[in-house]
């Protein structure tokens, strides 16, 4: 093959790599790194972890026969290699945006995607679950995983491998380790001594000679014993594998992440082993790009950047000061004068704003990491013993929390803060990380209260009323960045909210982000000669039943959200709107609900997402105007 060509557009399928050789192989990474960074220059995304691991994808596919057999990924940041050598090559360019491919594996986009990946340390057991399902089926496919070292620090890692250990399953688990450094001599000492334990000669040679020693009596079983004990010391001096030993895998490593060679040739012999094998590798987050490899956490999730520099694009999103960013400023504030306030996160610190509260406070914040039941339970705790917690994460990931919501806090009426960002749309992450679900499960939750600030000043507001109120966990959500100004003033009260526009037609009882958009569909609605009443509803639970009791004057009640519809915002006014009507005898006048629906929403900008939705302005009264004149 000449050095002129491309190699990159000539792969269709993971066996063709087959054909390349060691130098072809280098030169595939580099071009597969030269795409990365070229495409999530326009599209944003995980670079820095895709690039680290580059050689790693293709040695696996060098081994394994994808579809045929799987490979299965942690949380699918260090996808990107994969998707191009799986035929996905052409439409890369078209990453995260609104109907092109996924930032992360996915079924319904490639056979050769195993599973919907998004969120982290499900990788092992979806993997034992196959190798359990192949052994049951009688057949014979290789079951091979890609896990980060933060991923299998999470406590669902830690269940799989007690299992896959104890059952011996035949798999091959690859530990991503990107935190550390290689020296090439233990390295190589370290992959000469995994081959030898993955020998079946040497297997079979140790256990022969213990079984012929142990035959000897006493002293045969004294030998034996002082042979396992300077084994073990051995193992424990030379390998840094021992736990994961004691955990039944056989562990190799660590490897330079980086040879395509030695990682395929230890892969295979991994294939001969009986039960489970870890291959420790080394990569470099950020491999192959200089801004990446000295900022590897800034290029973890990236926007649009200039490739020359590194510097980030011009986005166009307000310039206003956003959620996260007032949330970490209005936190301090408080901390300051408070010193039983404490903050927790799960690996989250710079995303949710608490990096300056644990520069500050570092006794009083704990990041957890991976490990956001964990978080929850703890937050319990601290509550128990006099402190004020103030639990941040993204919508998506307390989801992983929710026994823990129930059952060590509200349970116990505790007074837990809990700050969830990235609620409602995310954009280009679609649906493993939309924060959709948040109202639904927050509200149905016995003693909790839920407020949604529908603008930053709101949310300073908010966080206000939450610190004055102890009565009980209170979860505030709100997105990512401002939806624009809206006209609510004023200290927030249990169960009110504030009228921001009057009309006799209809009402538009708004949460949170859809304040503002409400707040624009009125006025295409006045055009029209529809008065609508327009009212930032500020708690999703309690819900303000003087307001709904207002609603019901009007012709048609409209509930807005930016979570799902179903057990959402609007069952709370529904079921309020029936209380009304059985106790002071009012008019039950239509509720439409609009939010978003009983499906997986995909990714896009938000315009994209929201139009999809039906959720801009302009559908919103344009639907409204409809329902309003087929009403009698």
């Amino acid at each position: 093959m000449m050095a002129d060509i491309q190699i990159l557009p000539l792969i269709t399928e993971p066996a063709d790599i087959k054909l390349l050789t060691y130098e072809q192989l280098d030169c595939l990474a580099s071009e597969i790194r030269s795409e990365m960074i070229r495409t999530v220059s326009c599209t944003g995304g995980h670079l820095a972890s895709s690039l680290g691991s580059v050689e790693v994808i293709l040695a696996v596919h060098r081994v394994i026969d994808s579809p045929r057999d799987h490979l299965v990924f942690d949380v699918g940041h260090q996808s990107y290699a994969h998707k191009m050598i799986t035929g996905r090559y052409a439409e890369f360019s078209t990453l995260r945006q609104y109907g092109g491919i996924s930032g992360f594996p996915k079924c319904a986009e490639s056979v050769h995607d195993v599973h919907n990946s998004g969120h982290a340390s499900d990788s092992l057991s979806t993997a034992l679950g196959l190798a359990l399902a192949r052994d049951l089926n009688g057949t014979n496919e290789r079951i091979m995983t890609i896990i980060g070292d933060a991923s299998i620090s999470g406590g669902m890692a830690f269940e799989a491998m007690n299992q896959i250990g104890q059952l011996r399953a035949k798999m091959t688990v690859i530990l991503n380790d990107n935190e550390m450094s290689i020296s090439r001599n233990v390295g190589a000492l370290s992959l000469y001594l995994g081959k030898i334990r993955l020998s079946q000669g040497y297997t079979l040679t140790r256990d022969t000679v213990e079984g012929h020693i142990n035959s000897w009596g006493r002293v045969g079983k004294t030998m034996v014993d002082v042979g396992e004990a300077f084994k073990e010391s051995f193992k424990k001096l030379v390998v840094s594998g021992t736990f994961f030993e004691d955990m039944g895998f056989t562990y190799i490593g660590p490897i330079d992440g980086h040879n395509i060679r030695d990682i395929e040739e230890t892969l295979r012999a991994a294939q001969d082993a009986d039960g489970p094998v870890i291959i420790h590798v080394i990569t470099r987050k950020g491999k192959g790009y200089l801004p990446a490899e000295e900022r590897p956490e800034r290029f973890h999730g990236v926007g649009p950047f200039d490739i020359a520099t590194g510097e980030l694009k011009q986005s166009n999103e307000t310039s206003e000061k956003g959620y996260t960013e007032t949330f970490s400023a209005c936190l301090m504030s408080h901390a300051a004068t408070d010193s039983s306030i404490v903050a927790i996160t799960a690996a989250m610190c710079g995303g949710t704003g608490l990096k300056a509260f644990g520069d500050r406070y570092p006794r009083r914040f704990f990041d957890v990491g991976i490990a956001e039941e964990h978080a929850v339970a703890l937050a319990g705790g601290l509550a128990i013993g006099g402190k004020r917690p103030v639990v941040a994460m993204y919508s998506t990931f307390l989801q992983r929390a929710f026994d823990q919501t129930i059952i060590n806090v509200a349970l116990q009426r505790l007074p837990v803060i809990f700050a969830i960002d990235r609620a409602g749309l995310v954009g280009a992450d679609g649906p493993t990380h939309h924060g959709m679900f948040d109202i639904a499960y927050m509200i149905m939750i016995p003693h909790m209260t839920v407020l949604a600030p529908s603008g930053v000043a709101e949310l300073e507001r908010a966080l206000e009323y939450a610190f004055l109120n102890s009565d009980g966990p209170i979860a505030i959500r709100y997105p990512r960045s401002p939806s624009g100004p809206v006209l609510t003033k004023g200290a927030w009260e249990r169960g009110k909210g504030v009228r921001c526009r009057p009309g006799k037609s209809v009402a538009l009882l708004a949460l949170g982000k859809m304040v503002s958009p409400a707040l624009e569909a009125a006025e295409s609605l006045a055009a029209q000669g529809i008065e609508a009443l327009v009212y930032d509803m500020r708690f999703a639970k309690p819900v303000d039943v003087m307001a709904i009791e207002e609603a019901a004057s009007t012709r048609l009640i409209v509930t807005l959200e930016d979570g799902v519809i179903k057990g959402g915002f609007s069952t709370q006014v529904a079921a309020a709107l029936e209380t009304l009507v059985i106790e002071k005898a009012i008019k039950n006048v239509p509720i439409l609900p609009l939010g978003l629906p009983d499906e997986f929403v995909g990714q896009g900008n938000d315009e994209e997402l929201f139009r999809e939705a039906g959720l801009l302005p302009d559908q919103i009264a344009a639907h409204v105007a409809d329902v309003l004149s087929k009403l009698v």
